[in-house]
């Protein structure tokens, strides 16, 4: 059988007069689309554009629900109550879930960004206020997130839906984490080997590590983050790797 992956990025992070990244492109390129739900970035006329836009492609709206940071872009941890951070993520949901329904389409899945994506990696009461959040909203709704986290492990649970998700553009240190933007060499910023890597982690579901170790990582989605520098055409050129890998690439919601 061919291999399939989704190709995921996030998008809608503009707010008011300040656009970040070129959404449209990268709407043309991908099948599923983080859209930020106003907490860490986004605002209801950027949250109406995206989801009018992505249901004309016919691009899969995931509710990228995060922290409320919108100074820190949402990549700041808070300690925050646990039935607090449900609410929030449950009103995140919400609000994204409304103008997709106005766009004609609706909220396929829900990815955690910057911080709390972190988070969840290994903080139990975090993730398992995202699990609540989701399972009061709508437990169909699948789950996008890191291999061996925490949320993946409560998530199937819980019952829900969990799709395992890759990032081409990032490091991973040998426990399978994503290195922190703290850290040099945390962005992969070679095109040529974020290409390698994307057909590497859709055929062989590896990638290499930081200190040179494999990580098996099986992901059905890859994460192309929107922000990254020539972000739309390092997209068109994984996109085109796939293909010419022979990967199908369609989204999994």
């Amino acid at each position: 059988m061919d291999a399939v992956i989704d190709l995921n990025s996030d998008l809608g992070e503009g707010f008011g007069a300040w656009p970040l990244g070129d959404d449209d492109a990268l709407l043309d390129v991908v099948t599923s689309a983080n859209v930020a739900c106003g907490f860490h970035a986004g605002d209801p006329s950027v949250l109406r554009r995206v989801t009018d836009r992505a249901a004309e492609r016919g691009v899969a709206v995931g509710a990228q629900v995060g922290y409320r940071d919108l100074a820190g872009f949402g990549r700041r941890f808070i300690d925050m109550d646990p039935h607090e951070l449900a609410n929030d993520v449950i009103y995140q949901i919400g609000a994204l879930d409304g103008f997709a329904k106005v766009a004609g389409t609706s909220v396929r899945y829900v990815k955690p960004h910057g911080a709390l994506y972190n988070a969840v990696v290994h903080h139990a009461e975090q993730a398992a206020a995202v699990v609540e959040a989701i399972s009061r909203y709508d437990p169909a709704l699948p789950v996008l997130g890191l291999p061996g986290s925490e949320l993946v492990k409560q998530a199937r649970q819980a019952g829900l839906a969990v799709v395992l998700e890759s990032f081409v553009d990032r490091a991973y240190t040998p426990e399978g984490a994503l290195v922190s933007r703290r850290e040099p060499h945390a962005l992969v910023r070679d095109a040529d080997e974020v290409v390698r890597r994307s057909v590497r982690m859709a055929l062989d579901g590896a990638v290499e590590a930081v200190d040179g170790s494999r990580l098996s990582l099986r992901p059905q989605s890859l994460c192309v983050h929107g922000d990254t520098p020539g972000a739309v055409e390092l997209a068109r050129r994984v996109r085109k790797a796939l293909a010419d890998a022979g990967v199908s690439v369609r989204s999994f919601a």
